[in-house]
């Protein structure tokens, strides 16, 4: 990372000094004062103005491939939080997610690179301790006004003494953006979100013969996994056919129905997420879904699988085609079936889409496809299979956002439990916090 000029310190020097006389030292900065219009090179400048009621515009004209944001520095004190929010709205911009980005930098007293207050995996690195990498605010939600906003909570370094904000336009031919409501502040260091994950591990077929034994089959394990504290319990694909029948048309049902009701019922009892594997009749069309049950009985949402083997396709399964992500208790949870694992545009779809844990029924499939989604995605995953566990084969566990299995079911009818922190970043070495640069970096389709 390139150091900031001696002008540029002498100038952050000079407006800490005035941040401190005016006794506003640390306190919400006003937005439209101090921003400076910069790009990558004088070629690629777009155009911009600074509103009176602050709001802070960027317009390209049609030229392909310009390049520029507005730029402030603010003065942190190590070791603290800050918050930073703004309302995004663009204008003919075709992927604005990638376009309208916003960076955050951390510079020292002297606009030296400073240490990173997250520690990375030492098994890759020999080190736990990693140079502080830019961070990049997310899309959260977009209002009535088609504005979206962009925040973030981030710990400032020890030896960081200036954090450099850019709000960007960029590579959007004829395209521009307002960023409104732009604020920087100190915060309270957020607490830890912990979500207890579980996975029941079972081979069911041959032991029930109908669609309601399979069912009951799992309450025990339901229950165990719940009396673990589990606030989510992924069980297998298909339940409702492993073991009855080949023919799944033959049990498909609606949604809500008996299946879904009988969830309910242990969900609510047991205070928990439930995913349940089963076909959806909807008219002459069966689906192979995933449905997310909720601690007070409902249907919270399901999932079509996307991705059909030519095994469904020859018994008449209809593909899904959307990538819901829903919202729980505890977080974002979206879910995949099986086949989904083997490519990799459904597990992106669903971390685009917000998903920071993604449930997967799965009747079996390669367990290093499972740790590449995770990886690629920043992503916990729940895996259940009827996989053997002593094959080198799909496995029911619960993986990290590196792709490590941390728990991994080792006897059938058992379950696998995992306490995760989803407020703890995942910080590599050389890239930082990646989940956060993936809507930001990552290719566009056409189209989207």
């Amino acid at each position: 990372m390139a150091t900031l000029s001696d002008s540029r310190y002498k100038a952050g020097m000079k407006a800490l000094t005035v941040w401190i006389v005016l006794g506003v030292f640390f306190h919400t900065a006003v937005a439209g004062t101090d921003w400076e219009l910069k790009s990558p090179r004088p070629e690629l400048s777009v155009s911009g103005e600074i509103r009176d009621d602050g709001t802070l515009t960027l317009s390209s004209d049609e030229q392909e491939g310009l390049n520029g944001y507005w730029e402030k520095e603010f003065p942190v004190e190590g070791d603290t939080w800050v918050q930073f929010h703004a309302l995004r709205k663009a204008t003919a911009v075709p992927h604005e997610r990638r376009s309208c980005a916003v960076r955050i930098e951390w510079y020292g007293d002297k606009g030296q690179v400073v240490k990173s207050p997250h520690r990375v995996n030492p098994a890759y690195f020999g080190s736990e301790t990693a140079s502080a990498r830019p961070d990049f605010p997310r899309d959260k939600s977009r209002d009535s006004e088609g504005r979206m906003e962009v925040s973030g909570v981030y710990p400032v370094p020890t030896d960081a003494t200036r954090a450099v904000v850019q709000l960007h336009l960029r590579w959007a031919p004829g395209g521009s953006v307002e960023w409104q409501d732009v604020k920087w502040q100190t915060v309270e260091a957020p607490g830890p979100r912990p979500v207890t994950l579980a996975s029941v591990h079972t081979q069911l077929a041959g032991r029930g013969r109908t669609v309601m034994e399979n069912c009951e089959l799992l309450r025990p394990l339901i229950e165990k996994a719940a009396g673990q504290g589990a606030d989510l319990i992924v069980l297998p694909e298909l339940l409702t056919c492993k073991g009855v029948t080949h023919d799944y048309a033959s049990v498909a049902e609606s949604i809500p129905g008996p299946t879904t009701a009988y969830f309910g019922e242990l969900a609510k009892k047991h205070d928990c997420y439930l995913v349940v594997g089963m076909p959806e009749r909807v008219d002459h069309l069966v689906y192979n879904v995933a449905v997310l049950i909720g601690p007070e009985g409902e249907v919270v949402g399901k999932y079509r699988k996307v991705t059909l083997p030519r095994e469904e396709i020859a018994r008449g399964i209809a593909p899904g085609d959307e990538y819901p992500v829903f919202e729980t208790r505890f977080g974002k949870v979206g879910m995949m079936i099986c086949y989904d694992v083997f490519f990799p545009e459904v597990a992106r779809e669903l971390a685009m889409n917000g998903a920071e844990i993604i449930a997967l029924p799965i009747w079996g499939g390669n367990p290093r496809l499972a740790a590449a989604r995770c990886a690629e995605n920043g992503v916990f995953l729940v895996s259940s299979t009827y996989t053997d566990h002593e094959k080198d084969w799909m496995k029911s566990a619960v993986w990290n956002r590196e792709g490590d299995r941390l728990v991994t079911a080792e006897t059938w009818e058992s379950v696998v439990v995992q306490e995760v922190d989803l407020n703890q970043p995942t910080y590599w070495y050389g890239l930082g916090d990646f989940q956060s640069r993936i809507a930001r970096e990552a290719p566009v389709r056409v189209g989207e």
